[in-house]
C-alpha cells in the first residue's frame, strides 16, 4: 500500500492548561487555597490582593452564587441582597489602550505615614501596646517544650554524678512519647560505653530515680509498674490506696476482664467498696507522658457558613478565608497590543495569566457554593433535627442536582468544610449509604450510628447491649440491618464490644 494523506473531522476532549488549573484549584483545602493564592500573588506582578472597603473593579474575583426559584423555601443570600454574593467576570475592555483612570486617581506625592516598626521588626514592637486589645500572647510564645525536654530539665537539677547522669541521660532517650520505657535495661546496658564499667544493677538504680521525676509513673516498663508508680506517689491517707495497691499487683488481668465477682471474692470487698477502689485506679493517667507532650494544634478553615434567619437556611461562604484578588490596573494600562517586544510580551503573558487565575477562582467559588447549597437542601432535617434525621444521600445525587460529574463533585467535597450551628463538618460527612426499612422507606446510614449511640448510651452497665439485642431494637423501629452491620457500626464510633463495656453501677 502506497502511503496517502487523508483529511478527517473529529472531536476529543483535550485539557487545555486553564481547565487544569481550575481541577486543580478546585480540588485545595482552604489552607492549600490561600498559599497558592499568595505564590501567584509573589509570582505575577498583575495580581494584588482586593483591600476591604475598596469598590470592586471588573477584573475582580468576587463571590458568585445560583439565585434560587421564587418557589423554593431554600436561599443562597446575604441578608441585604437576593444573591449571596455578585458574580464579577473579567473583562477585556477593562484594560485597553489609554484607559488612565487609575493613574489619574493617584497624587503626585502620597503622604508618609509609615512607621519603623511598619517595616523592621524589634523587640518592642512585640509587646502589647495599651491601645491593642486584640493582641494575642499566644502568638507571640513560644512552642511548648517536649517530653524529653522536660525530663532533661528535671535532671539538669537533680544532684548525681557524672556516670550516673550520662545513664540518666541515655534512659531518657528511650522513654516513648507515652511515658513508658521502650528498650529493656539490658539493651540500654549493653549500648553503654564498655570503658565506664557499669553495672547492670547501677542502670536500675537511675531508673527508679527517674521513676520519681514529674509526671508521676513516667520511665516505667509496663502498665501494672506505672500505675504503682501513681499510687506511690498519693498521700498515705488517701482512702481506699492500699486495696487499689493490691489490685493492681495482684489483679490487674482481672480488672482488665472485669470480673468483678471474682474481684470481690478474692479482696473481699463489696460492690461499693470495690467501685470506690477502681474510681480510684481509674484517676490515674495509664499514659502520663502525654500530659507534657504537646503538638501543633490543627486548625480547620471552613469553606462554606449555613445559618437560619427568618426560617430559612442560608449558605454563604466564607469571606474571611477567601481572599479578593484583582487585576493591577495601571500595570494592565502599561500592555500595548502592537507592542512585541520582550517585556510587552511578557506583560501581556502575565495579564492573562492573571485573568485566568481570577476566572478558575471565581469559578471554585460557583462550584462550592452549587455543592453546598445542594447539600443543605438535602439535608434539611439534619441541621434541624440531628443526626437522626440525616437522609441518605451519594455522589450522584449532586451531581445529578447541578448538572456536573460525580469526580467534580468528589473533588469538591474532599476537605471542604461546612461551619454549621451544630458544628463544623466535612462535606462529605453529609454523604451515606441507606438500608431499607419496614416500611419501604430508607435510613441513612449516619442516622442509623446515631440510634445506636442513643441506644448504648441508654443501657445498663451491668447488662450492656450486645450487637445482636441492638439489631434487635432496631428491627423493632423499621430498620432492618445485620449483626455484623452493627458490629461494623459500632467499631467506627469507637465504641467497646459489650464485654468490655460492663461497668459496677
Amino acid at each position: 500500500m502506497k502511503p496517502t494523506l487523508v483529511l478527517k473531522m473529529g472531536q476529543q476532549l483535550t485539557m487545555t492548561p486553564q481547565l487544569q488549573q481550575a481541577i486543580r484549584l478546585l480540588q485545595l483545602s482552604t489552607l492549600d487555597l490561600q498559599q497558592e493564592i499568595q505564590e501567584a500573588l509573589e509570582a505575577n506582578p498583575m495580581l494584588e490582593r482586593q483591600d476591604d472597603g475598596e469598590d470592586f473593579g471588573q477584573d475582580t474575583m468576587a463571590d458568585s452564587s445560583e439565585h434560587q426559584g421564587p418557589d423554593s423555601e431554600f436561599r443562597t443570600d446575604n441578608l441585604t441582597q437576593d444573591s449571596h454574593y455578585e458574580s464579577a467576570t473579567p473583562s477585556e475592555e477593562a484594560f485597553g489602550e489609554g484607559d488612565n483612570d487609575w493613574a489619574d486617581r493617584i497624587p503626585s506625592e502620597l503622604p508618609v505615614d509609615t512607621a519603623w516598626e511598619d517595616i523592621y521588626q524589634t523587640s518592642a514592637s512585640n509587646l502589647p501596646s495599651n491601645d491593642e486589645e486584640d493582641w494575642d500572647f499566644t502568638a507571640k510564645a513560644s512552642a511548648g517544650e517536649n517530653l524529653q525536654t522536660h525530663l532533661l530539665w528535671q535532671l539538669n537539677v537533680t544532684p548525681m554524678s557524672d556516670t550516673d547522669r550520662l545513664i540518666a541521660i541515655t534512659l531518657i532517650d528511650s522513654i516513648n512519647s507515652q511515658g513508658y520505657l521502650e528498650d529493656t535495661l539490658v539493651e540500654i546496658h549493653a549500648g553503654l560505653d564498655p570503658e565506664l564499667d557499669i553495672d547492670l544493677d547501677e542502670v536500675e538504680m537511675v531508673l527508679h530515680r527517674i521513676q520519681q521525676f514529674e509526671p508521676a509513673g513516667i520511665g516505667a516498663r509496663n502498665l501494672q509498674e506505672c500505675l504503682q508508680l501513681q499510687l506511690r506517689q498519693l498521700p498515705a491517707d488517701t482512702p481506699w490506696l492500699n486495696e487499689a495497691q493490691q489490685l493492681v499487683k495482684s489483679y490487674l488481668e482481672a480488672l482488665g476482664n472485669r470480673d468483678y465477682s471474682l474481684l470481690m471474692r478474692r479482696m473481699k470487698l463489696r460492690e461499693d467498696q470495690l467501685r470506690a477502689v477502681i474510681e480510684l485506679i481509674q484517676s490515674l493517667n495509664p499514659r502520663p507522658g502525654s500530659q507534657i507532650e504537646q503538638t501543633e494544634p490543627e486548625y480547620i478553615v471552613p469553606d462554606v457558613i449555613v445559618r437560619k434567619y427568618t426560617g430559612r437556611w442560608l449558605v454563604e461562604l466564607n469571606q474571611e478565608a477567601m481572599p479578593r484578588l484583582r487585576v493591577n490596573a495601571h500595570y494592565a494600562n502599561l500592555v500595548r497590543r502592537a507592542d512585541s517586544s520582550a517585556d510587552n510580551t511578557f506583560m501581556r503573558n502575565q495579564l492573562q495569566e492573571a485573568r485566568w487565575f481570577i476566572k478558575s477562582l471565581q469559578s471554585r467559588n460557583e462550584t462550592l457554593m452549587k455543592v453546598a447549597s445542594q447539600i443543605v437542601e438535602h439535608q434539611q432535617g439534619f441541621l434541624e433535627y440531628g443526626e437522626e434525621a440525616m437522609k441518605p444521600l451519594v455522589l450522584h445525587d449532586i451531581a445529578e442536582a447541578v448538572g456536573m460529574h460525580e469526580s467534580t463533585i468528589s473533588r469538591v467535597t474532599t476537605q471542604k468544610y461546612m461551619h454549621t450551628p451544630r458544628g463544623i463538618y466535612e462535606l462529605k460527612y453529609f454523604f451515606s449509604s441507606h438500608v431499607s426499612t419496614s416500611e419501604g422507606g430508607e435510613c441513612s446510614s449516619t442516622a442509623i450510628r446515631a440510634i445506636l449511640k442513643k441506644l448504648i448510651a441508654a443501657e445498663n452497665p451491668k447488662k450492656p447491649l450486645s450487637d445482636s439485642k441492638i439489631a434487635g431494637l432496631l428491627e423493632e423501629q423499621g430498620i432492618q440491618v445485620a449483626r455484623r452491620t452493627v458490629a461494623k457500626y459500632r467499631e467506627s464510633l469507637g465504641i467497646a464490644p459489650s464485654s468490655e463495656r460492663k461497668r459496677l453501677v
